[in-house]
């Protein structure tokens, strides 16, 4: 096909910006897991941590491990979606999320990292595609073919809509081969929502409940016109949040590991009986509107206080489904590195789901 190297050219120009890094990071004989705790560790600010912190959770779980400071690291809206990998990989955070398609991918390109936590399934209302709201023309997805899609490539703002399309009949546009929808990569999402916004692109795609998209959704700057199928792939399997953590770390520090998830938890837990209190604390730590925090507290798509698959065995099963139906259907990524079921297997670190050393579902972390 002539047109392909054109394409590629112009299509996903910095589709590894954000990941291509972990190949580098030396990998580390892992220590015993009776090596010292680090004297304080690193962690996201989002809404579950900044509601555990203000509750005194994080610190009081964290000290039975033996880590005597926890700090939590605000990000930008300007930061590239995959920064928060490059953190875990250079040992600047101690656990990152992300769903598990960019979790797989990241992993896939080298990053030496395991789960530590994955999530029940997906849903239609976590990654749904988007047009401006003055745009009278785009009301299906049919009506996208021959139009301007731009989203982050590796993540879910791609994932979800590549589903979404391809059972349309009208797949995005690849590295490799031209679709019948236009696509280039956007890193930023704040940038995907002005290019939406402008006119600049014709849709996107992106978590109601993240930060960038909350605020202008609920002005009415844009609307949904489909979303992921219940009965997907990505609603099922690559939708799912991971926790995933350095493996080296994870090896050495598993009672680390597991003050994190009990904290995660009990926050959990106070945050369904408090919810306007809740959303106050997340205002106040995160900056943003009370209205715009109780949002991404309640709303369907949130996935801070989404439930947790148990059982290791299912969460392999979802991370090599989602594999195989995405390179069946042309993943450019995924075609040229996939994983093997043993490297999958690995990926789930065993000791945290049931069953395991360290599991938290043997016992119920509630402040009731």
């Amino acid at each position: 096909m002539k047109h392909n190297k054109r394409w590629a050219a112009r299509v996903v120009p910095t589709l590894f910006a954000g990941v291509i890094f972990a190949s580098c990071i030396p990998i580390a004989d892992a220590a015993s897991a009776d090596t010292a705790p680090p004297e304080s560790i690193n962690l996201q600010l989002q809404t579950w941590t900044a509601i555990a912190d203000a509750r005194g959770i994080l610190q009081e779980e964290f000290n039975k491990a033996g880590v005597k400071k926890v700090n939590l690291i605000a990000q930008s809206s300007g930061e590239l979606l995959g920064a928060e990998s490059a953190a875990v990989g250079g040992g600047t955070l101690a656990f990152a999320q992300r769903m598990v398609y960019p979790a797989f991918v990241q992993k896939a390109n080298g990053i030496p990292a395991v789960i530590v936590w994955l999530s029940e399934a997906s849903n239609r209302y976590r990654t749904p595609i988007f047009v401006s709201a003055t745009n009278k023309n785009i009301n299906t997805v049919a009506d996208l073919e021959g139009k301007k899609f731009g989203s982050s490539r590796v993540s879910c703002y791609w994932s979800a809509p590549f589903e979404i399309l391809n059972n349309a009949g009208i797949p995005l546009d690849s590295r490799i081969k031209q679709g019948r929808v236009r696509y280039e990569n956007i890193e930023s999402p704040a940038v995907a929502i002005q290019a939406l916004l402008s006119g600049a692109k014709d849709a996107t795609a992106g978590h109601l409940a993240a930060n960038q998209f909350t605020a202008p959704y609920l002005q009415g700057k844009f609307r949904k016109i489909a979303g992921p199928a219940d009965v997907g792939v990505y609603a099922n399997y690559g939708g799912r949040v991971s926790y995933f953590a350095h493996r080296d770390f994870a090896a050495k520090y598993p009672n680390v590991v597991k003050a994190f998830l009990v904290s995660r938890e009990r926050a959990r837990d106070w945050t369904y009986d408090h919810v306007d209190e809740a959303a106050q604390i997340v205002s106040r730590a995160l900056r943003i509107p009370e209205d715009v925090a109780k949002f991404q507290i309640t709303h369907l798509g949130q996935w801070d206080f989404m439930a947790g698959e148990p059982d290791a065995d299912r969460a392999r099963y979802a991370i090599k489904e989602f594999q195989k139906w995405y390179v069946a259907h042309g993943d450019d990524i995924l075609v040229d590195r996939q994983l093997s079921d043993a490297q999958i297997d690995e990926f789930i670190d065993g000791k945290f789901f049931a069953g395991g050393s360290h599991s938290i579902y043997s016992d119920r972390y509630s402040t009731y």
